[in-house]
């Protein structure tokens, strides 16, 4: 398998956190490169679109500062998610700073750019893009992509349908690459079971939205704690493509979630507006929860370290049940 070398020797778990719409900020990506896992976010977090600067300012500095600080323990670089669909406006401001500060890391989305990948390519970065099905991995390859997502079913937000075995056995046939597994990642187990099946690393998402340091109100934590997988729901009611949800919250917006239209595909969604559309009623990510079915596994709010500790020990002890 594929280890990018940017990664090498600086991960303490073989995992890279997914970038969660609102949910990923700096207090949160920070604490998971200290503990030595891939922290991300999407730089349409920070808004205003001036504010993405500061990010990177801040998340470059001290990540740097606790290497230097811990040369014995494994400080893990961080990445940004950029969305290169044509509804985002802000893709060329902020792909301009990515190439300044030289992020290590660019995770793409909604499509593929060479582009993109050349101007990340400039510094020495590395692009990781997400995917939902084979013919989508290849054409992120053919574009200059180094590495993949395989977006499974029963990933967080917006999700694919396809089975992990059946996502990475296909791509596993043509490409040898760095390649990322999402969906229901949730234990130290099932990130040995996504290397098992041929993955280098998981992709973990829902599993952080209840910590200590993600931006998500109370709310939410605790939804994402007290639910399981028949909590989650599969619709395009929300932004017009089809994701997870958490059940609870379409029913706190006052929805059935058993009985939702399909969304406009035409105006999708994918959070890249600087502010509110004015459209009236329950918005994903604000009002409807993205989650994925792997959060029976999350029984607590904690801080990041404690979980990712937690995922460690939980990896060691599958590895050794297995290896001896």
């Amino acid at each position: 398998m594929a280890l990018p070398k940017i990664l090498e020797g600086r991960l303490s778990l073989p995992v890279v956190c997914s970038p969660m719409f609102i949910v990923s900020n700096p207090d949160l990506v920070i604490a998971q490169c200290k503990a030595g896992v891939v922290g991300s976010f999407p730089s349409l977090n920070a808004r205003p679109a001036a504010m993405f600067e500061q990010w990177l300012q801040r998340i470059s500095a001290e990540v740097e500062a606790h290497s230097q600080a811990h040369p014995e323990q494994p400080t893990a670089p961080f990445a940004v998610n950029l969305i290169v669909h044509r509804s985002n406006d802000r893709l060329q401001h902020d792909l301009e700073l990515c190439v300044k500060y030289k992020v290590p890391i660019v995770i793409t989305s909604l499509g593929a750019r060479s582009d993109v990948n050349e101007a990340i390519h400039s510094y020495g970065g590395i692009v990781l893009h997400d995917i939902i099905n084979d013919r989508f991995a290849r054409k992120a390859i053919e574009k200059g992509a180094d590495g993949l997502i395989a977006v499974a079913a029963g990933a967080g937000g917006h999700a694919g349908t396809t089975s992990p075995f059946a996502l990475v056995q296909e791509i596993r046939e043509w490409f040898d690459g760095p390649l990322l597994l999402s969906g229901c990642i949730a234990n130290g187990r099932s990130v040995l079971a996504a290397q098992a099946m041929g993955a280098d690393l998981a992709y973990i998402g829902s599993a952080f939205i209840a910590t200590d340091e993600a931006n998500a109100i109370g709310d939410y934590k605790q939804m994402v704690v007290d639910s399981h997988a028949a909590d989650i729901v599969y619709t395009s009611q929300f932004s017009g493509v089809n994701g997870n949800y958490l059940k609870p919250s379409i029913a706190r917006a006052g929805m059935d979630p058993d009985n939702l239209a399909d969304g406009d595909a035409s105006a999708m969604d994918f959070g890249t507006a600087e502010v509110s559309d004015g459209t009236v009623g329950p918005k994903a990510w604000k009002d409807i929860w993205g989650c994925g079915q792997g959060i029976g596994a999350i029984k607590a709010i904690e801080p990041v370290g404690q979980r990712v500790e937690r995922l460690l020990c939980e990896y060691q002890a599958a590895r050794r049940a297995l290896c001896g």
